[in-house]
């Protein structure tokens, strides 16, 4: 077990451009697309001696690169619950069965942990066993001074979570969902808030537009799944900043080029 924090998604990647990780399991994400420097992550994964990539699609940036394939289940198909941002945790049933050798991802990380002598420790059977663990494994976070802590349904049998009705975490004794920030204070020790000063490029560097890097605002993250569609799917990047005055038409694709490319 890691006794250290792990490194951020930035840095990782470049540990895998230089040799220091050798392997690498992605799940449910696309950062050959989507990450800053993209083109240093593809080669960064290109040069990994070995890839796992679990996901619903198997035709993405990402994807493609992959030593080992894994299909998982899509929202649609998952038995489990969903957080909302409102912090609101809710069940949610499986409105379709899975298709093909698609399987829940607490399955697949359940069976390779199995193989690897880890059969016990990854035991599940089902998701209200994943969820439990989860629930208990929070207390310990709340212990520390964490504010997600649902530990109040770490006993919860299959009945009971089948049965679960929405709740606002946090679950745990007297703390019971609640509005945060409400009371001024921040999650610092001093309850103050950490203020960062930020400083604008300087009129040298910065080339007149901003680009977006993969987010499109009529797409869901990089387009594996809604550039399916017909009336999202044209091509484009969101431009703002400081750009000459020429007419166009309104919800045109338009090129543009600078010193940080095209």
């Amino acid at each position: 077990m890691a006794d250290t924090p792990g490194l951020k998604a930035v840095d990782m990647f470049r540990a895998v451009g230089d040799g220091r990780i050798k392997a690498i399991w992605i799940i449910h994400t696309n950062p050959v697309a989507s990450m800053p420097e993209a083109d240093l992550v593809a080669e960064a994964l290109k040069s990994c001696p070995f890839v796992v990539v679990q996901d619903v699609t198997a035709d993405t940036d990402t994807a493609r690169l992959a030593h080992v394939l894994l299909p998982a289940t899509a929202w649609g198909e998952k038995d489990g619950t969903v957080t909302n941002s409102e912090r609101r945790i809710s069940r949610q049933r499986a409105a379709l069965p899975a298709p093909g050798q698609a399987r829940d991802d607490w399955r697949i990380l359940a069976e390779v942990a199995g193989r690897m002598g880890w059969q016990e420790a990854f035991g599940w059977e089902t998701p209200a066993e994943v969820f439990a663990e989860h629930a208990a494994l929070s207390g310990v976070a709340g212990a520390l001074g964490l504010d997600f802590d649902i530990s109040d349904h770490a006993a919860m049998d299959a009945a009971s979570y089948d049965d679960l009705e929405p709740f606002l975490w946090p679950a745990s004794g007297p703390r019971q969902g609640g509005r945060f920030f409400g009371d001024g204070r921040f999650h610092t020790a001093d309850g103050k808030g950490r203020m960062l000063p930020v400083q604008a490029p300087s009129a040298a560097q910065a080339s007149g537009f901003r680009l977006n890097t993969g987010r499109i605002r009529d797409q869901w993250h990089t387009m594996t799944r809604t550039a399916k569609s017909p009336t999202v799917g044209a091509p484009g990047r969101a431009v703002s900043g400081a750009a000459p005055r020429r007419r166009r038409p309104p919800g045109g694709v338009h090129r543009r080029s600078g010193r940080g490319g095209e």
